[in-house]
């Protein structure tokens, strides 16, 4: 069970639920200013269809990498896989996809029958659609004969999926409307998970390069990953700052919403210990702080929109 826990990478979840989060409580503040409801159940159901997806992608990383030998040649045992190392079969994490792969799309379906039906028809099959496309991204990272990670595609995979699809897919849920400014927050999120994305093939990069798997950070070289990651972690505070102004709130009294700037402070300090790294595999520390960083700014985006009347 433990090798199983380990395998399910907890520390990956407070990223995938940043997007939910943000999306979801935007939608909220929307809806309270028009009069509209906000359901609890979407928002517990979406959080569950994430986790789901977010613990089926790494599972289907583990296998797709430990079959292809590419965690064998990793470099920082501490991101040792399950496969690769032998605590469990390459048959059994293949179970382990296919089970999460069923849950994921059985809660995806109950998401969806809630948020939806009997109102809303086309909408659920486009959703179900969707679903099945966040699904076939979660396996194919790694997994199948062309796994998109393994030819840079995955930043782009990342920015579509944990920013996009999640923020203003979220919102549609309790809204039923897609508004342009939501691109903002969802670019946002986005960037803050191609940062995480970005820091792991950095840290990578050498045994990436033996097993043959061009991620971004390898197609552009270390030098250049490092600019690139810079730009990821400076943006996304802009966009909020520009979503809450382009809402008014920079004319109104409520200078409450700004809480979310408090982490100007902490994102300048993680930039500059990230780029005083002379090694890539003194990077890892820095995934799980980014992870907490994108979460505490979707929670303090939501805390200032709906909390501070």
């Amino acid at each position: 069970m433990v090798d199983w826990i380990k395998a399910a990478r907890l520390r990956t979840l407070p990223l995938s639920l940043s997007g939910i989060i943000m999306g979801a409580f935007i939608a909220k503040w929307r809806l309270y200013g028009e009069g509209g409801t906000w359901d609890w159940k979407i928002f517990a159901l979406a959080l569950l269809v994430t986790l789901l997806y977010q613990i089926l992608s790494n599972y289907a990383n583990d296998y797709g990498d430990g079959v292809k030998g590419t965690d064998a040649k990793r470099i920082n045992e501490a991101e040792s896989r399950a496969v690769a190392s032998g605590k469990i079969t390459a048959g059994q994490m293949k179970n382990a996809v296919i089970l999460f792969s069923v849950l994921s799309f059985v809660a995806t379906i109950a998401l969806l029958y809630i948020a939806f039906i009997p109102d809303y028809m086309n909408e659920f099959y486009i959703f179900i659609g969707l679903g099945v496309a966040c699904i076939l991204a979660a396996i194919g990272y790694t997994v199948g004969k062309k796994p998109y990670g393994y030819m840079g595609l995955g930043d782009l995979f990342v920015f579509i999926f944990f920013g996009l699809v999640s923020v203003c897919g979220s919102y549609f849920l309790f809204t039923k409307t897609f508004s342009w400014d939501m691109l903002l927050p969802g670019t946002a999120v986005g960037m803050m998970s191609m940062a995480v994305l970005n820091l792991n093939n950095m840290r990578d990069i050498e045994s990436d390069r033996l097993s043959g798997k061009n991620s971004f950070a390898l197609r552009i070289g270390f030098r250049n990953a490092m600019i690139y990651e810079m730009i990821l972690l400076q943006l996304p505070l802009i966009l909020i700052l520009i979503f809450l102004g382009i809402n008014g709130f920079i004319q109104s009294q409520n200078y409450y919403v700004f809480i979310v700037m408090i982490l100007l402070i902490p994102l300048a300090k993680l930039r500059r210990k990230i780029m005083s790294v002379k090694e890539p595999k003194e990077l890892d520390p820095f995934l799980k702080q980014v992870g907490i960083l994108t979460f505490t700014m979707a929670v303090l985006t939501a805390i200032g929109l709906n909390f501070f009347k």
